[in-house]
């Protein structure tokens, strides 16, 4: 039954789609035929499907609305992506949220926003009314120019396209290259709203095992040739969330395998202001031929101002552009101008050199404080936020963080990032979202009751 809902509610099968017969699906799914005969009549008992005598069953009408969290495994709610976001968005000032994605109110640079905000405040009339030019802030893509320039990335401001967000621009670029029923492969673990955000283009997502060092290129290799993709989705700088970073062997490796095929990698450079040192980025290997290089300023600048940003290969970007005004017009022009004062501003590098320092002393508490009841890190990462945990023997992240929701802590289990569900002890922990002793009583308690 879960099955067949999870079909129709992905749009697999439309009104009117005739379901596989009873024998079919009985081979299909290693299941008795009287097993499939009984699903199939409680799912006509609830109006999900009509019998057609002498015919076989049909999906009911109308279309169903798309429903993301009943596509592809059936997962507990506080393990679903969908529901650990709207976790840690919803809960009032007081949960803690080691389970979360961005930095304290407090680490950002607020005195930056503060006064780029005093200084919109006295501008032009159009400055604070009118719609942004359709690739964005020419300032502002001239600044990210010259900054990628610093990690090899020749990238011209014509080849820059801002967006409302990194979301956004995976969204833009996902309906630029895919069709439903496309393959894309990403990182198994990767962070999960990709897996989201997949789900809502109706595209089917192959996990590629994670290293230390990037993905196994073996297995990616082997994906290569079973699944065809169109699309590889990773981080190459700081991996969400395993921390790791890309080797230049790996990332080598990768861009050979891509050339002999039609894949397109989608790098995301969200966290490179974290970085103590570049990691290799594929954008500035291929020379964005096949990779496309997109970022934002959530992490580091401010969670409320929605801006990002889209680089690839010029004719790509004019058609990027007919799809950011047909979805969403001009786009936002407040919200570059603010990112684009704060990048400037003279506070600004100092405020990132500070921010690096107290990830690197929260990093070695927490490993501390987690290794004190017998948590270890799969790795210690060079820089960033994120820690990919193993919990003990025997123990499973989903019962762990339904215990510790319950005491206000929200945690971020592990097979929310895994597509193969391979990641059921695993846990990833936000450093500076975990400096509450709190979480630690919360979690010791948790895991002796478990």
């Amino acid at each position: 039954m879960a099955e067949v809902q999870s079909r129709i509610a992905s749009r697999s099968y439309l009104p009117g789609t005739r379901l596989p017969s009873v024998r079919a699906q009985a081979q299909a799914m290693q299941l008795s035929v009287s097993t499939v005969v009984e699903a199939y009549e409680r799912l006509a008992a609830e109006g999900v499907v009509v019998s057609r005598p002498g015919s076989g069953f049909y999906v009911a009408g109308p279309v169903a609305p798309l429903a993301l969290a009943k596509i592809g495994p059936q997962l507990d709610r506080q393990v679903d992506p969908l529901w650990v976001s709207r976790q840690s968005l919803e809960t009032d000032a007081t949960a803690l949220k080691p389970g979360c994605g961005w930095l304290p109110p407090s680490w950002l640079f607020e005195t930056g926003m503060r006064r780029a905000l005093r200084t919109l405040a006295r501008m032009d009339a159009p400055e604070l009314t009118e719609y942004a030019t359709p690739l964005g802030h020419p300032g502002l893509r001239q600044l990210l120019s010259r900054r990628m320039a610093g990690n090899g990335i020749q990238a011209a401001p014509e080849q820059i396209m801002l967006t409302e967000s990194g979301t956004h621009a995976i969204d833009l670029i996902c309906r630029f290259l895919l069709e439903p029923g496309d393959k894309v492969l990403v990182d198994d673990p990767c962070y999960f709203n990709f897996h989201a955000m997949l789900k809502a283009h109706r595209v089917q997502a192959v996990g590629v095992p994670y290293t230390p060092n990037g993905p196994d290129v073996d297995l990616f290799a082997a994906a290569l040739k079973e699944h065809a993709p169109r699309l590889y989705i990773t981080n190459s700088g700081i991996h969400n969330p395993t921390g790791a970073a890309l080797s230049p062997a790996t990332a080598h490796k990768l861009l050979k395998l891509a050339d002999h095929s039609d894949l397109v990698i989608v790098e995301d450079d969200i966290f490179s202001d974290f970085e103590m040192a570049p990691a290799p980025r594929l954008a500035a290997l291929d020379g964005l031929a096949r990779v496309i290089h997109i970022g934002s300023f959530s992490k580091t600048i401010s969670a409320s101002l929605r801006c990002g940003y889209i680089v690839a290969r010029p004719q790509w970007i004019e058609s990027l552009i007919d799809l950011k005004i047909a979805t969403t017009f001009g786009g936002g022009r407040l919200a570059s101008d603010i990112v684009m004062m704060a990048l400037t501003d003279s506070g600004y590098r100092k405020h990132m050199e500070t921010v690096r320092l107290r990830l690197a002393h929260e990093m070695k508490k927490t490993i501390a404080r987690l290794e004190a009841i017998g948590i270890k890190p799969w790795l210690v990462p060079q820089a960033g936020m994120f820690l990919w945990c193993q919990l003990p023997d025997g123990k499973d992240a989903a019962s762990i963080a339904r215990a510790c929701l319950k005491e206000g802590v929200i945690l971020a289990p592990g097979n929310a990032f895994s597509q193969s569900l391979s990641a059921s002890n695993f846990l990833r922990f936000n450093v500076a979202q975990s400096g509450n002793e709190r979480i630690f009583e919360v979690l010791r308690t948790a895991l002796h009751a478990s």
